[in-house]
């Protein structure tokens, strides 16, 4: 039998699911083991909010949060994303709402995997890794497209 990742999505806030457990798959492939147990839960700025100042001692909602249970034999972890954040970035970054899902998505579980970026060495190692991820799945760099929003 292979072994294939476990998602869960838990959609708090849309009553019409707007992520597939196949499309998570496909963005968390190239990121994640075969073994790999994650929850991807969508949130509303209040429960981000909370979330981001318990854990983070951040007061405001943010995009993507991603929690590490346990990584033992397996990754076993939480990527949590603010919907409405979401979607805000989305329209001011002229992004569509799946290629940023996917993105923050692939971003949250590369932190899982340890990831950073703390200081600009590791957020360069890590943007690389998602520009790359990003690519090879058919979207555009996010970095170049927030560039481009700026100018």
């Amino acid at each position: 039998m292979e072994l294939r990742p476990i998602i869960v999505i838990q959609d708090m806030v849309n009553t019409k699911p707007i992520l597939k457990k196949t499309q998570c798959l496909k963005w968390l492939k190239p990121v994640i083991d075969k073994n790999a147990e994650i929850t991807i839960r969508i949130v509303n700025n209040n429960e981000s909010k909370v979330l981001n100042n318990l854990y983070c001692k951040k007061k405001y909602p943010t995009n993507v949060l991603a929690f590490l249970v346990d990584d033992s034999f397996h990754i076993i972890g939480d990527i949590v994303l603010c919907a409405p954040v979401i979607e805000k970035e989305a329209i001011e970054q002229s992004k569509s709402l799946e290629a940023h899902y996917a993105h923050l998505i692939i971003h949250g579980a590369l932190h899982l995997y340890g990831y950073d970026h703390k200081d600009e060495k590791d957020a360069y190692i890590m943007e690389a890794q998602e520009i790359k991820i990003l690519t090879s799945l058919g979207y555009r760099n996010p970095y170049l497209i927030e560039e481009n929003k700026s100018q």
